[in-house]
């Protein structure tokens, strides 16, 4: 299933993407897409749904971010080994875990606004997966049991916050808008290995990042067992498990993003995104 939210941000329904390309209301069924939705089981409902009994939802609505009521946004650093390379580092001998705001989740499409006085915004393509059941101190083998879906997210950082500062790398990711995540969540029956996925990234229509979630250094059951033993992963909960080389720090000089930018990305089986860049101005 492919699973949106769709509509005004604050105002968005439930929906479902069917075989069509209809987008299809379940605001009558469900009362959104978070965390009580998988905790409950409440998706298995939907999958016995008849579909085309659904009425139709405008495809030209804005879509939301594909999951509410986030409780814990983990992010996975330096997990491709070509992008620690590109990016000066070492590939970690263990998974580099930091958190995210769940204030700068955005929908798939939104625009994306610089801090008002970032010089060095990046663009980061990465796999999300969002937990459906309670993770604590599991196996890497029983790992996948704990899956509700995957999805596209764009981990945008600002370079100059994030490694120039002070601290840790969350000021230069949690800025408000950074955090697209969707079109879809798409559960697990469709998507049967997270491990053969093509992951890209275009700017203003070039492609400056293509890869595929095979040369991921820590897969994601692995991921999910790892970081169950420092903290539980809750029903609705986000892991974005890195990103491939073709981040504008890569580039020799670097490259970042500026006002009228237009990045498109996805990843395939899960959708894509699109964002025009603009800067919050007060």
């Amino acid at each position: 299933m492919k699973l949106m939210r769709v509509g005004e941000v604050g105002q968005e329904k439930p929906a479902i993407l069917d075989s069509e390309g209809n987008i299809r209301d379940l605001s009558a069924h469900v009362a959104d897409i978070d965390g009580s939705l998988f905790a409950n089981n409440n998706v298995a409902a939907i999958s016995t749904l008849d579909l085309n009994t659904l009425p139709v939802l405008d495809k030209n609505s804005r879509v939301g971010p594909v999951i509410s009521k986030v409780g814990k946004f983990i992010c996975v650093g330096l997990n491709y080994a070509d992008h620690a390379a590109e990016s000066g580092m070492d590939v970690p001998s263990e998974p580099v875990l930091f958190m995210k705001a769940t204030s700068s989740i955005i929908g798939p499409n939104d625009t994306v606004l610089m801090p008002p006085k970032s010089e060095k915004s990046d663009w980061e393509v990465e796999l999300g997966v969002v937990i459906g059941k309670e993770a604590k101190y599991v196996s890497e083998e029983n790992a996948l049991d704990h899956i509700a879906g995957y999805c596209v997210i764009n981990d945008l950082s600002e370079r100059e916050f994030q490694i120039e500062k002070e601290g840790q790398w969350c000021k230069g990711k949690g800025c408000d808008t950074f955090g697209p995540i969707g079109p879809y969540l798409v559960t697990t029956d469709e998507i049967t290995d997270s491990n053969e996925l093509d992951i890209w990234l275009e700017l203003n229509g070039e492609r400056v990042q293509d890869g595929n979630t095979r040369t991921m250094v820590y897969k994601v059951p692995f991921l999910i067992s790892y970081i169950s033993q420092f903290m539980s992963l809750q029903p609705g909960d986000i892991i974005s498990t890195g990103t491939p080389p073709g981040v504008g720090l890569g580039f020799n000089p670097p490259k970042y993003l500026k006002e009228g930018d237009v990045m498109r990305l996805g990843i395939s089986g899960l959708g894509e995104q699109q964002q025009t860049v603009g800067r919050y101005k007060g």
